[in-house]
């Protein structure tokens, strides 16, 4: 969980800030783009910080979607969760039905071996044809025609291997991190009434703000929620 929040803060246009809780959880319908937060009437009595789509004046195109306050925030927050609660029992069911299948990495891990023992293989061949040439007076058209077919394996296997790499360890993440929600879903007995930031943080995976009536949080199993 740390590598992935790390990932989030790396520098980008669309990247997630590690300033607020807020600030990296909340995106712009129209362009994708994360909210940020300004302070109005910094100096006076009427200071108070909001949120909005952090390219909004970058250009012409100016997006449209409203600001939003933190109070607002956490109200919407209540809201989603609650309903999110009232679901449950349904999403618990859900994802044990699916957890075998789509998470499964049995497959992917055996061909992960079998293409490391390729590379092995391939490696040793490439080594192989090398030394000989060096030892013997060898065709050097054939040679290099060897020679680069074998390379031309290797790279394959080797992008075929980082593919299935990544992809065993986007599986595994992704069920670390629907098993740390779905847990701390589990513990949440009653409704909320009050704002909670460890929820908030554990909970949400982003919300996307659409119009002031249309904000849809997406928690972090895949669920969509609008309030």
């Amino acid at each position: 969980m740390v590598q992935i929040e790390l990932e989030n803060r790396n520098p980008g246009p669309n990247r997630r800030s590690g300033v607020s809780i807020f600030s990296s959880r909340i995106k712009c319908s129209e362009c994708g783009s994360w909210y940020g937060s300004k302070v109005w009437h910094s100096t006076s009595k009427y200071r108070r910080t909001i949120y909005q789509c952090n390219h909004k004046y970058e250009d012409d195109n100016r997006c449209q979607t409203p600001h939003l306050d933190e109070e607002t925030i956490k109200i919407l927050f209540i809201s989603a969760v609650n309903k999110l609660l009232s679901d449950r029992e349904e999403i618990l069911g859900n994802f044990e039905l699916i957890k075998s299948t789509v998470f499964d990495t049995t497959d992917l891990e055996k061909e992960q071996a079998e293409l490391q023992n390729e590379l092995e293989v391939v490696a040793g061949m490439i080594q192989q044809a090398i030394g000989e040439n060096a030892h013997f007076a060898l065709d050097q058209g054939e040679y290099q025609e060897r020679y680069n077919g074998l390379v031309d394996r290797f790279d394959l296997a080797k992008a075929r291997h980082t593919a299935v790499t990544e992809e065993i360890t986007d599986k595994q993440t992704r069920l670390s991190t629907i098993n740390a929600f779905l847990y701390t879903l589990r513990k949440q007995e009653n409704l909320l009434t009050e704002f909670d930031e460890k929820l908030w943080c554990s909970l949400v995976d982003y919300a996307t703000v659409y119009d002031k009536d249309d904000v849809r949080f997406t928690f972090k199993d895949g669920t969509e929620i609008q309030v």
